[in-house]
């Protein structure tokens, strides 16, 4: 009886972790959104103490921090960190897909032409989320073939830490998934022919293109916002005239 109460229990905070988990990968929870113990509780059908300790589990993970007289808040993306984490995926990709070229068989290439297709067939701007996964399956399937045990755990690790933004990187770059289906393409032609270096070469190039995207957007916000900060001091520079017109006698 003990036993089974116990199994309940951790069952009850896996349950709870993973849909917090998931929410937040999958933009469901903002940045610096607030998470309520209490109406988590009661949304989930749970006590407060199974949505405390997996908040506690996603705090360790990054996920989320606890704010003195404010509880648990998502944390915010950390561009810096995650810019250097697509340059080591960019690396570790590159090399898994070229270890794993000579080792993929026939129904894998077929596999990979499939999930490209459905690829090309989804609007992203209607459904970002699945084409994503489609681009995390397809990805998948070739590193699975890779014989490097190590190299796929480095792998692992590094989607680990860009998950959140990987998962809803398409909904940002719309105009990226249409350049990633043609680099699809290209990708698979290369595997079933090409050398290991220039499979390399690209498969690192595809990754590298999707942080140039996202970087190139954070330029022209920045712009925009430079842009904005300098507008009110030209319009007082452009009052100040005016005013000392109106001023002067006649």
């Amino acid at each position: 009886m003990l036993a089974r109460v116990a199994w309940e229990a951790v069952n009850k905070q896996e349950r709870t972790y993973t849909i917090l988990r998931d929410r937040i990968q999958a933009g469901a929870y903002a940045p610096r959104t607030r998470l309520n113990i209490e109406a988590l509780a009661r949304e989930l059908g749970v006590s407060p103490i199974p949505v405390r300790e997996a908040l506690r589990r996603l705090e360790a993970e990054g996920w989320v921090y606890f704010k003195p007289n404010v509880g648990a808040i998502v944390a915010p993306v950390d561009a810096t960190t995650w810019e250097q984490a697509m340059v080591a995926l960019a690396i570790l990709e590159g090399a898994a897909t070229a270890a794993a070229q000579p080792n993929l068989r026939r129904s894998d290439l077929a596999r990979l032409r499939k999930i490209a297709a459905e690829m090309e067939a989804v609007d992203t701007r209607a459904d970002p989320f699945r084409f994503s996964s489609l681009n995390r399956e397809l990805h998948a399937t070739i590193v699975a073939r890779c014989p490097n045990g190590y190299l796929l755990e480095l792998l692992n690790q590094t989607y680990l830490r860009l998950d959140r933004v990987r998962s809803t990187m398409f909904v940002y770059l719309p105009q990226r998934s249409e350049e990633a289906v043609q680099e699809h393409a290209r990708l698979i032609a290369l595997l079933h022919g090409g050398a290991p270096e220039e499979v390399e070469q690209y498969a690192r190039w595809h990754k590298m293109q999707t942080l140039a995207a996202y970087q190139a957007i954070h330029v022209a916000k920045d712009k925009v916002l430079a842009a904005r900060r300098r507008s009110p001091s030209r319009a007082v520079a452009a009052a100040e005239p005016r005013a000392a017109a109106a001023d002067t006698p006649a």
